[in-house]
């Protein structure tokens, strides 16, 4: 057995998600590096002004959110997007909003270059902290792999426990893969197919974002321009916004306001129990 499945087994992964994390052969999980990275995350030297490290937009008592619309950077700078949860993305096939980084490795250094988050060449980051860059990204990159949500309500329904889920709940799941369409493109043990798509909010194609644990971290999409579940549901509903490049399969749903009342009680049933680290 090899040391990378080895270290895979013994990492908690909670109920509903794949049992197999995938880890790329040139950053294996070790527990020096897990532990660097987490250590890392909460590191504000990686910014220019020592004020923002990771977690001050990921910040583990928000579920790796941080309740803003927009992303908040040094110097009090807003971004033009939403912080994105950043659970189970080990099993992410593109990262940020758009997709733009092929790899986790790839995407942690993006925020600590970016003038409106940390603005601080990785280089300049890496030498502060003792480290060379490769090492400040697979750190970072293997920390990030831990973070997993599951076990929620919904999980345990689907392993055989019939009382997991209240009876508005079943309705909503119900909806979710049948009228409402959700699973369309929220699908997978992750809810996602990691497709970009253009939902009439945005003048490009939007990554889909895991609907896991979406009830504990609002302002909602990818502009944080929507307050609660039931304002996206309202506005999958009506159609999404007009847009000439929408995608398809934003259609007006004709949802009651009894089954969108059980659809958002059935997002409170994703919410799952949130662990990092080896």
């Amino acid at each position: 057995m090899t040391l990378l499945l080895l270290l895979t087994l013994a990492i908690d992964i909670p109920l509903g998600l794949d049992r197999y994390l995938p880890t790329p052969p040139n950053n294996p999980l070790t527990p020096q590096t897990v532990s660097l990275g987490k250590s890392l995350f909460s590191d504000p030297r990686l910014s220019r002004d020592q004020s923002t490290s990771c977690s001050t937009c990921h910040n583990p008592q928000l579920a790796f959110t941080d309740s803003l619309p927009k992303a908040r950077g040094i110097r009090n700078q807003t971004g033009p997007r939403r912080t994105p949860r950043i659970a189970n993305r080990a099993w992410g096939k593109s990262f940020f909003w758009d997709g733009r980084a092929a790899t986790l490795e790839e995407q942690v250094l993006g925020p600590i270059a970016n003038p409106l988050e940390m603005d601080l060449d990785p280089d300049i980051a890496a030498r502060r902290v003792g480290i060379s860059v490769q090492q400040l990204q697979n750190a970072l990159a293997s920390y990030v792999r831990t973070i997993l949500s599951g076990d929620s309500p919904y999980d345990r329904r689907l392993a055989g426990n019939p009382t997991a889920l209240t009876a508005q709940q079943r309705a909503g799941l119900a909806l979710f893969r049948g009228k409402a369409n959700c699973a369309s493109c929220h699908l997978g043990p992750n809810l996602t197919d990691e497709e970009l798509h253009t939902t009439g909010l945005n003048q490009g194609r939007i990554k889909t974002p895991s609907l896991r644990d979406a009830a504990r971290t609002p302002p909602y999409m990818h502009d944080g321009s929507l307050d609660t579940l039931e304002d996206v549901i309202r506005f999958y509903n009506d159609g999404g916004k007009p847009h000439p490049n929408l995608d398809p399969e934003i259609q007006p749903l004709n949802l009651s306001r009894d089954e969108q009342a059980s659809l958002a009680a059935f997002l409170h049933a994703l919410n799952g129990r949130i662990r990092d680290g080896l």
